[in-house]
């Protein structure tokens, strides 16, 4: 993968992700641009696959261009998802009938384009996120144990 743009930090708190996959994304001039600039926030983005059978982002903010004139763009319109068929159709069908969300993990560059990496996943309760902090904290100390018992040898 490329350079990082924008990284969604509430994802993997927020969600079990049970796989990944990447899509390229169409934007405008002054989106690529404000984009260059670091000027975005995925927090609360989330991708969904329409009726017409086509995939779009929503709640993904990007900055007006600073330089720009009136042709800048809207922030918080749709931005439409480059995927093949095949994979619309079976995200679809996950979204749908396992209750499975599509959530924006991370925008890089590729080859000069921007790529969404996105994650299917399935929303975490309190208790579960509770269970993923106590999980790293135990890693944390047996990792701490570890590095103090090679120490004293």
């Amino acid at each position: 993968m490329g350079d990082e743009i924008l990284k969604n930090s509430k994802a993997r708190r927020d969600y079990e992700i049970l796989e990944t996959l990447e899509a390229g994304l169409v934007l405008r001039g002054t989106e690529v641009k404000s984009l260059r600039a670091g000027k975005g926030q995925l927090r609360d983005a989330f991708a969904k696959i329409d009726p017409d059978g086509q995939a779009y982002m929503h709640n993904f903010h990007i900055d007006e261009y600073s330089h720009g004139n009136l042709n800048n763009h809207r922030p918080m319109v749709p931005r439409k998802l480059l995927l093949h068929r095949k994979e619309i159709d079976r995200l679809a069908g996950q979204t749908q009938a396992k209750g499975l969300a599509l959530v924006p993990l991370k925008l890089y560059w590729k080859n000069g384009r921007v790529k969404v990496l996105l994650g299917l996943g399935r929303g975490k309760g309190h208790s579960d996120k509770r269970e993923t902090i106590k999980k790293r904290e135990s890693d944390r100390d047996l990792r701490r144990a570890k590095m103090h018992a090679l120490k004293g040898k």
